[in-house]
């Protein structure tokens, strides 16, 4: 017969048996009270997820336990934000994934596919230049190409290497630096406003905010050259000067952060999109410098091997 003592022994039983990984975590504040981010949360393991769901799947948002166990422990999406061939000597530093659950790092749409483009939207993907030429002048080459930016949005997204992240925090104010090109975007949280919509950059205006232990930051005043969501070789379309980017970092674990974006550019899009993706804090990882080619004397070398290829 069960009695109340028996249920007690056995309560008493399970609580033992929870793992202390499982009980509730207390996510650390700076000095002056703000959550903290701080440190390297490189990108790197994301590579084995594409941007974009394979239509094949659906709204299948992550993978089963058997069909997890059967994925390869370690592996690059071709094609995904890849900078480079994936052949020849560059291919002895590209960077490789981790098995992860996701199967886009698209969330929403729940096909975790880009939204349709616009009819404006359409327009200027079919007009942007291809890897193929022709290459008359600097401008058939996008901004990742040229090694000046490759916008707030592409910069935290997996690529070839140099995938680094670090978050640096100061009263007032978070630093967020990212690996490849060397950007370093400063985040006011102290409440001022965004700059006028005269004032414009390829990695646009930021503003931050604390909503309980989630950073969300606001960032407009783009130039109609600021997204690059794909390697140097993509030609997805720009969003336009009018785009709003939310994004969202959230400390979930010890070791995890959470981070998250919205899109909302209704002159490109027909819908706002999200990406959503863990980033693994690495207490060893280190920011190596970004040089890529100084002064842009690499772009006398590209017009000219354009031109030969065209002729």
């Amino acid at each position: 017969m069960c009695t109340k003592r028996h249920v007690m022994v056995v309560i008493a039983i399970l609580v033992a048996a929870v793992p202390v990984a499982s009980q509730k975590w207390t996510p650390p504040r700076t000095p002056w009270g703000d959550p903290d981010l701080q440190g390297f949360w490189p990108v790197v393991a994301m590579l084995s997820v594409p941007l974009e769901r394979p239509v094949a799947l659906g709204t299948k948002a992550t993978w089963t336990d058997e069909e997890f166990a059967r994925l390869p422990s370690e592996s690059r999406v071709p094609g995904n934000n890849d900078l480079f061939n994936q052949g020849g000597s560059r291919a002895q530093v590209m960077e490789h994934g981790t098995r992860q659950r996701q199967t886009s790092l698209i969330v929403d749409p729940q096909d975790g596919r880009l939204p349709p483009l616009t009819a404006d939207g359409a327009r200027r993907a079919a007009a942007l230049p291809t890897m193929s030429g022709p290459h008359g002048g600097p401008e058939s080459f996008n901004s990742l190409e040229r090694c000046i930016s490759r916008g707030a949005l592409g910069s935290m997204l997996p690529v070839g290497n140099t995938n680094g992240n670090q978050i640096i925090q100061a009263p007032g104010l978070v630093v967020l630096r990212n690996e490849m090109i060397h950007e370093a975007r400063l985040i006011p949280v102290d409440g001022r406003p965004h700059l006028g919509a005269g004032v414009r950059s390829y990695m646009g205006d930021s503003r931050g905010r604390w909503e309980g232990q989630t950073l969300v930051v606001d960032t407009i005043n783009f130039t109609d050259n600021s997204n690059h969501i794909g390697g140097a070789g993509s030609r997805y379309p720009s969003y336009s000067r009018d785009t709003r980017l939310t994004e969202r970092f959230t400390r979930i674990d010890a070791e995890t952060l959470r981070y998250e974006a919205t899109v909302d550019d209704p002159k490109t899009w027909t819908t706002s999109w999200t990406i959503a993706f863990p980033l693994k804090r690495d207490p060893n990882y280190y920011l190596f410098e970004y040089a890529c080619h100084e002064a842009n004397y690499s772009m006398q070398h590209m017009l000219k091997g354009a031109s030969v290829g065209e002729n």
